[in-house]
């Protein structure tokens, strides 16, 4: 490890760290617009520029300059002070004066860097440059006068997303960024862009003169959008969540973020259900909750109620819905609404084991049944990592474009049980091997056949089940599952059903039940219940989450639920006073506490231990074989679920990057 000195310091850095980040780990800050961390080094911008001894007698970028052993790095010197002063007055050569009506405004790397780095007058009265606006799609806003070439977008673009959809045109002063043929940005992860930007030339097209950063209530939430689990915040004002933004966390997210679960929250204000509605004559009529509670007594749920989960339901919904099914005599409970029926006795066989930062150390992986573009974005994009450092990746199913070189073996189930010589040669042959199957793998009973492939090593699991529900895994820690699946509880005809959320449910199955809906949209589950209890969304109430690999999260409430909506747990505890029975809590924090009683792995925020609660090991693969075409359950990326159903903004991308309609033609 070389030593340097930074302003009089001397420290160690590791081998390959680059100056800038030598004078970062010396707690010198730096200011700079084109590096990034997770980014490639470009040298753009020319903020970052210190002095080093030995070295030519001038300013050098600190970004692209190696740390070596003996340097003198000067970062507060006369020479480096000026040159960044004249660097910032090129910069703002042509950048506007949209400051008042920039949505940038008050986070915004060139206002704060300019203030500490920058003159503070110019001497350049040249007329500024203009450039004419690009269209990027429905989700990002171009103001492309105020460029400063940094390149973060591009090389986001190549890089993390692999879709070369941004670059440069022409040179110097007339150099424009924009996307090819100026067409929408269409790949899942496209408004990271908007985060990466150092100024106000790429914003959020929704959110444009919504409000200032310094409106806004921040907290701390989890992405129910798919069952990675992303760290996101919320920020709203009054009762309104205005936008979400990712959180940095290494181990799930890092810094990205799905444009489905950045803006659907504009479905939380629309189509909400707010009131309470019992069906009568075939129509819904509004009445009270005492009314609601009167006619689920009236129907005798005692020995004949079920519980079915959604998919964005937490924890402490489902294991109040447990203790109340419990104590009414009944542990009828699933999860899988779509019919589903894997063994889940042991949590290790339907769990990501390799966990996302370890499935970019995989050196084989085989992917079966999921479209994981469209299933799980974030994961897309550790995959790609993994193929940047020499993985090679075969798919079954049918053929989507890959970010990455993949080989396709065909959407027969089968070829698991014969797969070809120079596949099963790869997964045997590496050092870190995986399978990843997703929920066409699942629904086409490929667990077994996954089970037997030789995926594990000393220290390394690589058996994964990619869950596509941000409940999933909970549910199943929690006792959401039936051998048969949701078909066991149809079969048992009970007399009450208490949908949690639950949209996807084929629910003529369920015609001779009095059907319950507890949730927060008016979406497909409302349309066939008898009765609907207004909930919380998951931006309205605290709650743990477990992502597919089996982390558990906690989201903070940001806002308060609309009209006569409640919390879930307070619905379900009412409606346990109503039925007679007992549930053994009064309040959230009982509520938490009886759950981690039952289930201590959901006390402790982080990688639940899967293992042991199965007793220690993945179970033997049983005789079970896979079969049948494999079709991927997600049709339309962007209408996954009713909060996306209800987002105008999803609405437009589905119609326009999906189906090729203009933004007028999807309004009509």
């Amino acid at each position: 490890m070389p030593k340097v000195t930074v302003d009089g310091q001397e420290i160690e850095v590791p081998d390959g760290a680059t100056v800038l980040q030598a004078c970062e780990l010396a707690g010198k800050e730096i200011p700079r617009f084109c590096y990034h961390e997770r980014l490639s080094i470009a040298g753009n911008c020319r903020m970052c520029l210190v002095e080093v001894k030995p070295g030519p007698p001038k300013p050098q970028a600190s970004c692209a300059l190696p740390a070596t052993e003996g340097q003198e790095i000067r970062t507060d010197s006369l020479m480096v002070k000026t040159a960044r002063e004249g660097v910032m007055e090129f910069l703002l050569i042509n950048h506007p004066l949209d400051c008042p009506i920039c949505d940038q405004g008050g986070e915004c790397d060139l206002q704060d860097q300019s203030v500490a780095y920058g003159r503070g007058a110019t001497r350049y009265h040249e007329n500024k440059r203009a450039v004419t606006e690009k269209y990027m799609g429905p989700l990002i806003k171009t103001v492309m006068t105020r460029c400063i070439h940094c390149t973060r977008c591009v090389r986001f673009s190549e890089e993390i997303a692999g879709v070369d959809e941004i670059g440069a045109l022409y040179r110097g002063e007339q150099m424009q960024i924009t996307t090819y043929l100026e067409q929408a940005a269409k790949h899942e992860l496209s408004a990271n862009v908007i985060d990466l930007c150092p100024v106000g030339a790429l914003t959020s097209r929704p959110y444009a003169f919504e409000a200032r950063p310094w409106e806004l209530k921040k907290t701390l939430s989890i992405d129910v959008s798919d069952a990675v689990g992303a760290n996101i915040r919320l920020d709203s004002r009054g009762r309104e969540v205005l936008r979400a933004l990712p959180r940095i966390n290494d181990d799930v997210n890092e810094e990205w973020l799905s444009d489905k679960g950045r803006y659907m929250v504009d479905g939380l204000t629309r189509r909400r259900l707010d009131k309470v509605w019992i069906r009568s004559k075939c129509k819904l009529q509004a009445a009270s909750w005492e009314d609601a509670f009167k006619a689920i007594a009236k129907a005798k749920p005692k020995g004949s109620v079920a519980a079915i989960a959604g998919d964005l339901v937490d924890c402490e919904t489902m294991f109040a819905a447990k203790k109340l099914v419990n104590a009414l005599g009944s542990d009828l409970l699933e999860g899988r609404q779509t019919g589903m029926r894997y063994p889940a006795g042991n949590l290790a066989a339907v769990n990501f084991n390799s966990t996302f930062a370890g499935i970019e150390t995989a050196d084989a992986i085989l992917i079966v049944g999921s479209m994981v573009r469209w299933e799980a974005p974030l994961v897309n994009v550790r995959l790609r990592k993994a193929v940047k450092r020499g993985a090679k990746v075969f798919v079954v199913g049918p053929r989507w474009e890959t970010t990455y070189p993949a080989e396709f073996l065909g959407d027969d189930a089968g070829v698991l049980h014969d797969l070809p010589a120079h596949v099963t040669e790869a997964l045997e042959k590496a050092e870190r091997p995986a399978v990843i199957v997703g929920g066409a793998g699942l629904a086409a009973g490929a667990l077994d056949a996954a089970l037997a492939l030789p995926v594990q090593r000393d220290g390394w699991n690589g058996f994964n089940v990619l869950h596509m529900a941000a409940s999933r895994m909970g549910g199943l820690m929690l006792g959401y599952a039936q051998e048969g699946g949701i078909a066991d509880i149809a079969k048992s005809a009970p007399k009450v059903v208490l949908a949690l959320g639950a949209d996807e449910v084929d629910w003529s199955q369920f015609d001779g039940s009095l059907k319950v809906y507890i949730g927060h949209h008016g979406d497909k589950g409302a349309h066939a219940a008898d009765i609907i209890l207004p909930a919380a969304a998951y931006s309205e109430k605290d709650g743990t989450y477990v992502n597919t690999e089996g982390r558990v999260q906690f989201a903070e409430k940001a806002v308060f639920a609309p009209g006569d909506a409640r919390e879930d747990w307070t619905i379900l505890r009412a409606l346990a006073d109503a039925l007679g029975v007992t549930v053994g809590f009064d309040s959230f924090a009982e509520l938490q506490a009886a759950m981690i009683a039952e289930v201590p792995a959901l006390g402790v925020e982080g990688l639940a231990d899967v293992m042991s609660l199965s007793g220690g090991a993945l179970p033997k693969p049983g005789k079970g074989r896979a079969s049948g075409r494999i079709a991927y359950p997600i049709k339309d990326f962007y209408l996954t679920n009713p909060i996306a159903r209800a987002s105008v903004v999803m609405q437009h991308c589905s119609a326009e990057l999906l189906h090729g309609e203009t933004l007028a033609e999807a309004a009509e």
